[in-house]
């Protein structure tokens, strides 16, 4: 199950206008937020595992004025601004970092997927887990790996806090694919307010991700009503 939502909906969930992909506990919060797609358009290559569980994150380019005026995308991402201070890269490198030298908790991410201008859909929440460097078209770039978890944000998740018991990531271009197909409505009642991704056939029961046959689109109420059917 996964929710779509606007963007106005992501900012009234966090307090404040997330404008940039990475944020690192921006605002007083205690966790952190990316925006991320899988889209042929979008400016990372940030991936999602076979199985729905990691997603590969490529860290973000400084902003053009601190890269001596060359291409942001030929410049190495650096871990800090000229004056010493951390970049976003650094700030979850270094929370990366921390857990693998078992010096803190995994930091906790929440991440948002864009599937077209305006819609998005909330991933879920993710533990920062590992950071490494690699070599992309003749520069250094930073991947973050993040772990799904079985967290719950109030904002997206139904009134009786139901959960489904195998969550996964359902690719961006089936998500797309989806939503189009269904013309943005519940399958059931077409209405277009509070819409969900949902999986025809459940992954306990041999379902799939990766293919929209058995995704659909469902209202909170029509959701609500097939969860209760599978819990029952």
């Amino acid at each position: 199950m996964t929710q779509i939502i606007s963007y106005k909906q992501i900012e009234d969930a966090e307090g404040f206008r997330p404008e940039s992909g990475m944020n690192f506990r921006t605002n007083n919060k205690n966790y952190s937020i990316v925006l991320m797609s899988v889209r042929d358009d979008a400016p990372y290559e940030d991936k999602i595992s076979e199985d729905g569980k990691i997603i590969y994150y490529v860290g973000h380019n400084l902003n053009k004025r601190y890269c001596d005026g060359k291409d942001p995308y030929t410049v190495d991402q650096p871990l800090f601004f000229p004056s010493g201070k951390l970049t976003q890269n650094g700030k979850f490198a270094k929370a990366a970092n921390y857990f693998k030298d078992e010096l803190q908790k995994p930091e906790k991410v929440r991440v948002y997927q864009k599937i077209k201008k305006g819609l998005w859909s909330f991933n879920g929440v993710f533990d920062l887990v590992d950071v490494s460097q690699e070599n992309s078209n003749n520069r250094k770039v930073h991947i973050f790996k993040l772990v799904l978890t079985n967290e719950s944000v109030e904002d997206f998740q139904n009134e009786d806090g139901y959960l489904p018991e195998d969550n996964r990531i359902i690719p961006g271009h089936i998500q797309i694919e989806v939503y189009k197909r269904d013309k943005g409505q519940c399958v059931k009642c077409g209405s277009k307010d509070h819409i969900h991704l949902d999986h025809i056939i459940p992954f306990s029961k041999g379902g799939t991700s990766k293919d929209a046959k058995n995704i659909q689109l469902l209202c909170r109420r029509h959701n609500l009503k097939k969860s209760d059917k599978v819990g029952g």
